[in-house]
């Protein structure tokens, strides 16, 4: 039982580390537009900047994400079924139905990571302090 429930705690972190990511740009451009502060707060963007760069990184080198090899661990160490493939794209296969190499996930991962680099310089984020 607490392994299962260490499973799903991984794939809330999992999902929440996800949604940071996705999130996170949206809110910046939001944030450009209704000119909100915080968007400008460098360690945020520096960390929302590493997190896509991981996630590409992980794809182009053909990686399993470390979450996803851990909640299958807890999964299989309690009896529970467990999925091939990283988390991603297993979700998404098993909610929009697509069957889809691994490079088209990668291609995806390294086209919104631009949009990410870029969106440093359409909305800079302020210096750090020293």
């Amino acid at each position: 039982m607490i392994f299962l429930f260490a499973a799903d705690v991984v794939l809330l972190l999992h999902a929440l580390f996800v949604a940071f990511v996705v999130i996170g740009l949206v809110l910046i451009l939001i944030g450009k537009a209704c000119d909100w502060n915080w968007v400008g707060n460098p360690w945020f963007r520096l960390i929302h900047l590493v997190a896509i760069i991981i996630v590409v990184l992980q794809a182009w080198l053909g990686l399993i994400c470390p979450l996803t090899t851990i909640e299958m661990a807890l999964r299989s160490h309690a009896g529970d079924t467990v999925y091939t493939g990283s988390f991603i794209s297993h979700w998404l296969e098993h909610l929009l139905y697509y069957q889809l190499p691994p490079w088209v996930f990668a291609v995806c991962y390294t086209a919104f990571a631009a949009i990410v680099a870029a969106s440093w310089y359409w909305i800079r984020p302020r210096r750090f302090k020293e």
